[in-house]
């Protein structure tokens, strides 16, 4: 009972909070529930798929019930898109390692992570949080590990610095760690930390600019292109035409964070336009229901889109107002 309710039993509150006109109560082992029969129903279907849940050897978090609750009352009110239930979602592994497994916390992770596997090229679009770019480059991991490709290819538009990285001071390593480190970070959290520099040295993983892709044919490899929204449209065509037998592209990107200089087109907002529909190329779309982060970044979000809804600001800022350094004209993030 202790897991089912949480410790000091808060993720009975969680349940209770969401059914505010129903009363709940535990004696023993029997949980009961008096109000709506609606109400009833839907907590009693709470409960069975957190017990589902939990019969895996997964603990329940304050945060997956309140998931499962929002998806088992779209699938009752007909505002779901699919049949799909919470333990099918929270249970599906991609990738264990070091004590901890990745899994999908949402419907729309668990879809992208299904379309990951079926399709050659997928495009994860979606706000900061929602995961896109851990939960590819798991599957990236895990297609290594299962040998279905021989290496892993991490890049990244380097648009803070124009890709032009000639100015900069130090070396390659040094000047493209700052646009790279994001990806480093979560390989460190998938892989033995030891194992990186060996796996790089060995070409088995390799992470660069964008502009080193430029002229390659990728074989037999699994290619994330992150901050894809700071690509032009000749970049993301250049890109695309990398790819090579048995390789699979993941692009991630959020469009409502451009970087590029005023006048330049978005490749990922055009991308959009001209690839939907094409076979075995997939769009996968995250929203802000979909962040997973710190339940006060989605506060944060909600809190700064007030501001800017009132003051016909972005993102805090008047729009056209400057970026980050070295983004020139660009819109902050």
């Amino acid at each position: 009972m202790v897991t089912v309710l949480g410790s000091g039993d808060s993720l009975l509150r969680v349940i209770e909070k969401a059914f505010p006109a129903a009363d709940i109560h535990v004696r023993g082992n029997e949980i009961s529930a008096v109000g709506d029969p609606a109400d009833v129903a839907l907590i009693s279907r709470v409960f069975d798929e957190m017990m589902l849940v939990l019969r895996t050897g997964q603990p329940m978090t304050e945060d997956a019930v309140e998931r499962s609750i929002a998806m088992l009352k779209a699938s009752e009110n007909g505002t779901s898109d699919g049949p799909e239930t919470p333990a099918q979602v929270l249970t599906q592994n991609i990738l264990s390692s070091r004590g901890r497994t990745i899994r999908p916390k949402t419907l729309n992770q668990k879809r992208y992570v299904d379309a990951i596997d079926k399709h050659t090229i997928v495009f994860g679009i979606g706000p900061a949080g929602t995961g896109k770019t851990y939960l590819a480059m798991a599957k990236a991991v895990q297609a290594l590990q299962s040998k279905q490709v021989n290496r892993i290819i991490l890049t990244r538009p380097a648009v803070e610095a124009g890709e032009r990285l000639g100015f900069l001071p130090g070396t390659l390593y040094e000047k493209i760690d700052p646009y790279l480190r994001p990806l480093y970070d979560a390989l460190h959290d998938m892989l033995d930390p030891d194992s990186i520099p060996r796996l790089m040295a060995a070409g088995t993983i390799e992470v660069a600019p964008l502009a080193y892709m430029r002229g390659r044919t990728l074989n037999d490899a699994f290619i994330i292109l992150d901050e894809a929204q700071n690509t032009s449209p000749e970049q993301m065509k250049m890109f695309l035409t990398r790819l090579g037998f048995d390789s699979k592209i993941v692009i991630t990107g959020d469009v409502t964070q451009v970087d590029l200089p005023n006048g330049t087109k978005s490749g990922l907002r055009q991308v959009q336009e001209i690839l939907e529909g094409v076979e075995d190329v997939h769009f996968s779309r995250l929203s802000s229901h979909d962040v997973v982060r710190h339940k006060l970044v989605g506060r944060i979000v909600d809190a700064y889109e007030l501001y800017d809804s009132k003051h016909g600001t972005e993102n805090g800022a008047h729009k056209g107002g400057h970026g980050r350094p070295g983004a020139k004209g660009s819109k902050g993030k």
